[in-house]
C-alpha cells in the first residue's frame, strides 16, 4: 500500500533542517512521497516578515528540484483566505485513491498548539500525526512519550493510550499519533532570516540554490520579524 506524508509550513525560507527532517521522516515511516505545502496566510502568524507566499513557493521548488520523494503542492496558494490544515487535509483526502495511506507531518512545537487550530478535533478523526522532536526538546524518549501524552489526554482525549508494540498513541475512535525522533539540524527560519540582515552567510543553512535566489530577489533584508 503507497504512504504519502503531508509536510506544511510557512517555510520562511525553508532550510536544510527542514529537508533533513522531511527525508528521516520519510525514510523511517517508508512513505514514497512527501508533499511539502506552503501556506499563503498562516492563521496563527503575524503576516510582517513573512515572504511574498510565490517567492515561498519557488525556494522550496529549488531546494528539491534534485531530490527524489518529494513534491511542491500549492494548493494553500490557490485557495483565498487564511491556510487551515483541516482543509488541506480534506482536499488530499479527495485527490488521492482511497487505499493510499496519509499521514500529516508537523514539528512538536506546532503540535503542541493544535487545540488552537479551526476544526482540530475533526483533524483527530481524518488523518494520523508524525510528531517530529526538535534537537533537545527531551533527551530521554519515555520523557517525550509523557509530554506528548499529558498534551493528548488533557487537551484532546483522556481516551488517548501509548501503545509500545506501535510505537504511537492509540485511540478506539480517533487516529493514532506518532512520535518521530531523528538527528535533526538544529535549524531556525528565524535564525536564517537574522544572519541575512546582519549581512552574514547563510551557506550552511540552506540549500545553495535557495540561498541564490534569496540574493537575488533581496529577501528577507529588510522586513522585520
Amino acid at each position: 500500500m503507497k504512504r504519502i506524508g503531508l509536510f506544511g509550513g510557512t517555510f520562511n525560507p525553508i532550510h536544510l533542517g527542514h529537508l533533513r527532517a522531511a527525508q528521516e521522516v520519510r525514510e523511517g515511516f517508508s512513505l514514497e512521497e512527501i508533499y511539502l505545502i506552503p501556506s499563503a496566510l498562516p492563521p496563527h502568524k503575524a503576516p510582517e516578515g513573512i515572504a511574498e507566499a510565490e517567492a515561498r513557493l519557488e525556494m522550496i521548488r529549488l531546494a528539491v528540484s534534485d531530490c527524489t520523494g518529494f513534491t511542491v503542492s500549492n494548493v494553500e496558494l490557490m485557495r483565498s483566505g487564511p491556510s487551515y490544515t483541516i482543509d488541506t487535509v480534506h482536499h488530499f483526502k479527495s485527490l488521492l485513491p482511497r487505499d493510499v495511506e496519509r499521514y500529516f507531518i508537523v514539528g512538536v512545537d506546532a503540535f503542541l498548539e493544535i487545540n488552537l487550530w479551526k476544526s482540530y478535533k475533526a483533524l483527530f478523526l481524518s488523518i494520523p500525526f508524525i510528531v517530529m522532536t526538535r534537537p533537545g526538546y527531551h533527551r530521554e524518549r519515555n520523557r517525550s512519550v509523557e509530554s506528548l501524552g499529558d498534551f493528548l489526554k488533557s487537551r484532546i482525549s483522556d481516551r488517548y493510550q501509548y501503545s509500545a508494540s506501535q510505537s504511537c498513541f492509540v485511540h478506539v475512535e480517533k487516529q493514532p499519533v506518532y512520535i518521530f525522533e531523528a538527528d535533526f539540524l538544529d535549524i531556525s527560519s528565524t535564525e536564517i532570516r537574522k544572519r541575512i540582515k546582519e549581512g552574514r552567510s547563510i551557506r550552511s543553512y540552506v540549500p545553495e540554490k535557495v540561498e541564490d535566489f534569496i540574493k537575488k530577489k533581496g529577501l528577507f533584508y529588510d522586513i522585520s520579524d
